[in-house]
C-alpha cells in the first residue's frame, strides 16, 4: 500500500498576515431561537459534569459519583431540545429521492402528507409523556436529591415545542407551496 500524501498550499507570512485585516465576517443570532440558547446551556452543564467527573475520576482518583447522572440527564436534555432546532429547521434526516421523479402534484400531497404525519407524531408523543409523567411523579435521582420530573418537564417541553415547530413548518410550507422534501435546494444556506 502506498501512503497518501498530503498536500499544502505554501503560504506567505505577508500572505498570512493579511488574513487577519479582513472584517470578520457578519454574526446573525437572528437564525437562533430560545430553545437553542438552552440546549446550549445544557450542553455546557453537561460538559462540566463530564469535565468533573474526569479530572475527579483520573486526576484526584476519587470520583464524583453524581456528575455521570447529572450528565446523562443533560444529555438527555440536549437531544429532546435539540430535536425542536432540527424541526424548526428541517433539517431532520429525510429521504427525498422519490420527489425528483414523481409528478410535482403527487409531491405536494406526499410533502402535505409528511407534515400531518409529523404533527400527529408530535402530538401523541406530547400526550404519551404527560400519561408517563403521571405514573413515575414521585421518583428521585439516584445518587442526587433532586426530583427525575426535571428530566421529564425537560422532555414534555421538547415534545409540545416540536408540535409546535412542526404546525409552524406545515403552515410555512402550505404558503411557500413547496417543502424541503420538493425542493431542497431551496433550502440551503451559505454554511452549506
Amino acid at each position: 500500500m502506498s501512503a497518501i500524501q498530503e498536500i499544502h498550499t505554501p503560504v506567505t507570512a505577508e500572505e498570512l498576515a493579511h488574513t487577519f485585516d479582513e472584517a470578520p465576517a457578519e454574526v446573525d443570532l437572528k437564525v437562533y431561537s430560545v430553545e437553542d440558547w438552552f440546549t446550549m446551556a445544557l450542553f455546557w452543564l453537561m460538559a462540566g459534569c463530564v469535565f468533573l467527573q474526569f479530572f475527579t475520576r483520573y486526576i484526584l482518583n476519587n470520583s464524583y459519583a453524581w456528575t455521570e447522572e447529572i450528565a446523562v440527564n443533560c444529555l438527555i436534555g440536549v437531544v429532546f431540545m435539540g430535536s425542536v432546532m432540527c424541526v424548526r429547521m428541517s433539517r431532520h434526516i429525510q429521504v427525498d429521492v422519490l420527489y425528483h421523479y414523481l409528478p410535482a402534484r403527487l409531491t405536494r400531497l406526499m410533502a402535505t402528507a409528511v407534515d400531518v404525519i409529523r404533527i400527529g407524531f408530535f402530538a401523541y408523543g406530547s400526550w404519551l409523556m404527560w400519561r408517563y409523567m403521571e405514573i413515575v411523579a414521585d421518583e428521585e435521582m439516584v445518587t442526587v436529591q433532586l426530583p427525575r420530573n426535571i428530566v421529564f418537564y425537560t422532555v414534555l417541553a421538547a415534545f409540545v415545542l416540536m408540535l409546535g415547530r412542526s404546525i409552524q413548518v406545515f403552515i410555512a410550507n402550505m404558503r411557500r407551496g413547496y417543502s424541503v422534501l420538493e425542493r431542497p435546494e431551496a433550502f440551503q444556506s451559505v454554511e452549506d
